[in-house]
């Protein structure tokens, strides 16, 4: 039962954020709309993160298996890539660094602020 409860608490933000998406013109997809709804609800203490832990584990240790139906996808569109398969590997490559050097300066300046603050 408390699986249930976990489940139908992120459920609802999911179907919340897709309410809004289609009721509103913004362009931000429903199932991110959701994300950032069940974010600003645990940020704001509405929910708390015991609420939803035993599911929210749950996901996150099995998170490879949603990945699965995008390798499908980009298997099965194998005929177009292979025509621009190099590009595609570079801007993959590009994009990868791009993050990890951004992701990297952000944690550096986090831990500065949170330094500075916590003197």
């Amino acid at each position: 039962m408390k699986l249930l409860r976990q489940s139908g608490i992120i459920l609802s933000f999911l179907f919340a954020g897709e309410l809004i998406n289609r009721l509103t013109p913004i362009p931000i997809p429903g199932n991110v709309l959701g994300m950032l709804l069940l974010f600003g609800a645990l940020y704001f203490k509405i929910i708390e993160v015991s609420m939803i832990r035993d599911v929210s584990n749950f996901l996150l240790s099995h998170l490879s298996f949603f990945f699965i139906p995008a390798s499908v996808g980009i298997i099965s569109c194998f005929e177009i890539l292979s025509e621009t398969w190099i590009q595609v590997i570079g801007i993959t490559i590009v994009s990868t660094l791009l993050v990890m050097i951004l992701t990297g300066i952000t944690v550096q300046l986090v831990q500065r602020r949170d330094k500075i603050w916590n003197r």
